[in-house]
């Protein structure tokens, strides 16, 4: 149920951006195994861009706006992060300073998320999904050697 948006200039090939969609969709889908991830990408030109308060005054910097669920793991989210960014440079190398991708994850409880008339605190398969996504991990039993 990740959803994301990711703001940047105008003027990249729509197979560029089919593949950074997927590519980015693939990195939560690995982070989040939760269906139904959404994106939306909005395209701006430059003089309708403000960085610093300057309008048209460098390339645009991407911004990747998430929104998922709460996800412990500091790993994956650096994991997510990086794929993201590279997803981004990828399709917008030469057209935005994509030296300076900005990525903000929202995380919500699942207390916070209305789906299908109900809040997903109420579905027991989501809410299993996200105790087992953000469960500690096992300690595992130590060695034994048997003689």
């Amino acid at each position: 149920m990740p959803v994301f948006t990711i703001d940047v200039p105008h003027g990249v090939s729509p197979d560029a951006k089919r593949t950074m969609m997927k590519a980015i969709t693939d990195a939560l889908h690995e982070a989040w195994p939760i269906p139904d991830t959404r994106g939306w990408l909005r395209e701006y030109s430059a003089d309708n861009v403000s960085q610093d308060g300057r309008i048209d005054a460098e390339p645009v910097r991407p911004v990747c706006s998430l929104e998922a669920p709460e996800l412990s793991s500091l790993e994956a989210k650096r994991t997510v992060v990086q794929k993201i960014e590279s997803a981004i440079t990828a399709a917008y190398a030469g057209l935005a300073n994509t030296a300076e991708v900005l990525v903000l994850i929202n995380h919500y409880p699942l207390a916070d998320v209305g789906w299908h008339a109900a809040l997903q605190s109420d579905n027991p398969e989501i809410v299993e999904a996200i105790a087992a996504l953000n469960a500690p991990p096992t300690p595992h039993a130590p060695y034994e050697i048997s003689s």
